[in-house]
Formats: C-alpha cells, structure tokens, sequence
C-alpha cells in the first residue's frame, strides 16, 4: 500500500502493530495502534512459535480495525541477548573516470567490511557506516562526489542468531502478512524518541523493555555502539512475585500503578492493601518495602547499562546524557535512580514528531519501538526511491561544456 507504513515490535510482555500514514507535506499522521499480551517470547527470543503468532493476529486485527486498513507488510523489530557488535574497516581502490567516488565505489567499500569471519549460526542484521577516509584524509562524512584514488571505511555491523531472525519472519508470515525489513530495536526506538541534536553531541538511549534492555550509543550523528541486556521489566514483576507471593497481575498492577524505583524519593509511605488468594486475608504492602524489592533489580539494569556506555569508549563525549524510555521507564523514579548511577543527565524519552491522528495515544515511552519501525519504514522507503529516480536522458552540450570547465578549475585549486 502506497504512503502506508506498519511497525511491528514484537516484545515479551507485549506485542505492538502501529500503522501510519505519510500525507503530500511528508507528515505522519497515526491511523492505528494494535496490542495484544506477548507469551511466546523469552528474554525477547521467540520460544513458542503457536503463541507468538496468536499474539501477532490479535496485534494486526486491531490495528486493521482501528485504521479501517487491509495490512499487507510490516516492518518488524528483533531484539534479545543474541545480538552483539563489531567494528570493522574495508578498502577500495577507485577506478574510474576522473576518479570521482560513486554510488558504486561506496557499494563495494561495505561489502568489502562485510568480509568478517562469523560463526555459521550468525548473520548481519545491520552495516552502519561510522567514518570514511579519501586519500588518508579522515572524517568524510559522504565521500560520493569526491575525488581520490582510494576509499577506506569504519563501519560497525550487528549481527544475530540466524534462527530468531528465521522464527520472526516465520511467525509474522503465518500470522497472514509479509515482512519487508527487520531492524534492531534500538535503532529504531532511537529514531522515535532522539533528535539529531542530542546524536551529535553525544547521547545513549537506553530502552528497557519487559524482555531486553537495549543500549545504543550515538556520537556526532552516528550509532557508535549497541548492546542487547537480557534483563527488564519483567524480572523487576517477577522479584515482586516471588518476594510478595502474590499473582503475577497483582504485581504488575502494584509496579505501575504504586511502585517507585528510587526509595529515598517515596514520600507518602501509606500501606497498600491488595486481595488475597483463594480467599485469604488481604495483603497490606510497604510502599517502602515495595520500593526495595523495585529499586534492587533496577539499578542492576541501569548498572549493566553503565557497563556497556564505558565498554563503547564513548563516555566522556555523552554531552545530553541519557534518554530512557520503553516501558519499564515508566516506573515512577528511574530517571532519578539513573542519574545518580550514570552520574549523567537524564530524561524519559517520549515518541514526537506526527502531525495527525492517534497522538495523545502514541506519546508513551512503551510505543518508542513500534513508532521508530514506522519511522525506518518511511526513511527506507524515501531513500529508495530516490535512488531510482530516472536521471535526464541527454544534457545540453553547453551546460556539459561549462560544468566541465568548472571541474576543471577546481582540480587546478
């Protein structure tokens, strides 16, 4: 479908299909947002194919009902504590007339990069170009244009489990529609909840979901690390389960609805009263207490976090700090707990940027990857067109002539 874009995340807790549309000024306007709980994932790993696919029905009817909409393909997002990171470097000789690098040259610099030694269970789910050097000469941002005899390239590539890419495609076609592309989590919630702004001064977005935590390091407009941790939300559920001994919703509900992940910041300490089991007398919780059992597994998330910002060597150059966001963010108090562990400014991030549509419905930190699936949709789209653009046939001699001249003069500077 034409200016139709689908995000799909599917998630842990939750599954999430977000359709858009894209109107004649380039604005994205929401038409539809369908959820549906996720039980067949672990640790954001599909597990258990027949529930996964169930959980992805539901997702797609309701978006198809909410936006009125036949969706025939998606972009779904992959996430889970498979994916790793590399850097690697790639050289070119360049060839052709006058010298000049093309489209074609840069083509050949990263599939050059790609020539790395990976196990036969892994595959490159993403190349991102990080910097290039013309001729020994660094920091080229767009060598395309350029004149130089040689063409060297960093790139960082991301790789996974062949089998949950395999399982994700699996599921989402049985589930009755197509996928068009598969993009690492964190790249696309980075592209809902940051501005190009915080990616060139420095900034790490950290996402915690109900299965993952994902990390993903950016530094003068370019992702310069990621990292999947395979702890989130649903572990901080979990310690609350198992320490309470209540139901897995009960803890759920007493996380959001009365949980704070920063004790010292509970003001109000009055007992919270929930029904007990199978008849039982009712349970009366702590605030404070509750606040211990959240705060412990939250600042061994944010700890984890803190690992991988001082293993991308990125640091210090981290100038707007750090943007949470994805559900578990939403518990009252991380972004405090995060800026006394990261000893970093912090703040929630919120996916912005639309014009129409469901917008009060879409500002939530939880829907950050579904809407930067969208938003990779639409910038992939965009780019491919504008890449088969049919160029003019036949340009007039004297244009040539003077365009020549012009080359000529500046090869003489």
């Amino acid at each position: 479908m034409e200016n139709i874009y689908v995000g799909l995340d599917i998630g842990t807790t939750k599954v999430c299909a977000i359709v858009a549309s894209l109107n004649e000024n380039n604005e994205i306007n929401i038409l539809g947002i369908g959820r549906s709980k996720s039980e067949g994932l672990t640790r954001g790993v599909i597990t258990h194919i027949n529930k996964t696919i169930e959980s992805i029905k539901a997702a797609i009817h309701e978006a198809e009902e909410q936006s009125g909409l036949k969706l025939d393909s998606v972009v779904a997002g992959i996430a889970g504590d498979h994916v790793q990171c590399l850097q690697t470097r790639g050289v070119v000789a360049i060839s052709g007339k006058d010298q000049i690098i093309t489209e074609a040259d840069e083509k050949r610099l990263i599939d050059d990069t790609k020539k790395v030694a990976l196990p036969s269970d892994r595959r490159i789910i993403h190349v991102i170009p990080q910097e290039y050097i013309v001729d020994g000469q660094d920091g080229v941002i767009e060598p395309v244009g350029m004149s130089g005899v040689r063409l060297e390239g960093t790139v960082h590539i991301i790789t996974g489990l062949i089998s949950a890419t395999q399982n994700i495609m699996r599921c989402v076609q049985s589930a009755g529609v197509n996928v068009s592309d598969i993009v690492l989590e964190p790249i696309a919630s980075s592209d809902a909840v940051l501005n190009e702004e915080e990616k060139e001064v420095g900034v790490v977005l950290i996402d915690i979901g109900g299965g993952t935590t994902d990390v993903a390091v950016f530094v003068d407009r370019t992702i310069r690390h990621t990292a999947v941790i395979g702890i989130a939300g649903k572990k901080v559920t979990d310690d609350i389960r198992h320490v309470l001994g209540i139901l897995t919703d009960q803890a759920e509900h007493l996380k959001i609805e009365h949980g704070h992940a920063h004790r010292s910041s509970v003001i109000d300490d009055e007992p919270i009263m929930i029904p007990g089991i199978g008849g039982r007398t009712p349970l009366s919780i702590d605030k404070k207490m509750l606040s211990n059992i959240i705060q412990a597994r939250m600042e061994e998330i944010l700890k984890l976090a803190a690992v991988e910002i001082k293993r991308s060597g990125y640091q210090k150059h981290l100038f707007a700090g750090a943007v949470l966001t994805g559900g578990g963010s939403l518990v009252k108090g991380t972004a405090d707990l995060a800026r006394e562990i990261l000893g970093m400014p912090v703040k929630i991030g919120i996916p912005s940027g639309f014009h129409g549509g469901l917008l009060r419905e879409i500002e939530n930190p939880m829907y950050a990857t579904g809407v930067g699936l969208v938003m990779h949709a639409i910038k992939h789209r965009q780019t491919a067109a504008h890449s088969v653009k049919e160029e003019p046939k036949k340009m007039d001699t004297k244009f040539v002539t003077v365009l020549k001249r012009m080359k000529d003069m500046f090869n003489e500077l």
